[in-house]
């Protein structure tokens, strides 16, 4: 079994993905548009242009998003789309990156579990997390 993360958008799904792909040095494998779809006869023209499925691969993860119609969307809460990376370089450039613009919680820095972490939402609204290198930590 495998999990991925599934994220809505307000109408702003092909440019996240798209930044996100670049990034991350992922690959975007999927942006249909309702459009594209059988239901898009069905369909009033000015949604036409909103993403009924994206998808972006980064190394062995898929990261899957869709524009929810605007009467749906909620802001995300409750999660974080977490990041491992290797390096603190690396944490620094993809923090650097994503944070930009959005709203940051906690910013990179050396914890008693990682060598960096950060917690922030990005201008797109999504809740991400770093995390880089790990220390052992003793139970009390």
């Amino acid at each position: 079994m495998k999990t991925n993360v599934y994220l809505s958008f307000d109408g702003t799904c092909r440019e996240a993905m798209t930044f996100y792909a670049q990034v991350l040095g992922g690959k975007v494998m999927a942006m249909i548009t309702n459009g594209d779809t059988p239901m898009a006869a069905e369909m009033p023209k000015e949604l036409h242009h909103r993403i009924v499925h994206a998808n972006v691969v980064v190394g062995d993860t898929i990261l899957m998003a869709g524009d929810t119609p605007a009467a749906m969307y909620q802001r995300p809460v409750g999660f974080s789309v977490n990041i491992g990376v290797d390096t603190i370089p690396e944490a620094g450039r993809v923090f650097a990156a994503l944070s930009e613009g959005g709203e940051v919680m906690m910013p990179l820095a050396e914890t008693f579990w990682a060598d960096r972490f950060a917690a922030f939402i990005d201008r797109y609204g999504t809740p991400w997390m770093i995390n880089c290198g790990s220390k052992e930590v003793k139970p009390g």
